[in-house]
């Protein structure tokens, strides 16, 4: 690395200790343990949560992947 005086950029990450009230995609597939690939293998059979469209982006409420979790959960029994 040469030294060229310039203070070294830093990486602005979001603050992850603020409460959210709904999952992306990424942080559902994250915390439930499934790969997004799979996430989308689901989707295509209609057996994911239900999802939010905001804007360009889709969220999952998390008393939609709570509904999900029993739903998959009384499926299984």
């Amino acid at each position: 690395m040469a030294l060229t005086g310039k203070k070294p950029k830093q990486k602005q990450t979001r603050d992850r200790g603020s409460p959210t009230h709904a999952f992306t995609v990424q942080e559902f597939c994250d915390s439930h343990r499934i790969s997004r690939s799979r996430y989308y293998e689901l989707k295509a059979q209609g057996l994911t949560p239900v999802e939010m469209k905001i804007g360009h982006r889709r969220l999952i409420s998390f008393e939609s992947a709570a509904a999900w979790r029993a739903a998959r959960e009384s499926a299984a029994a």
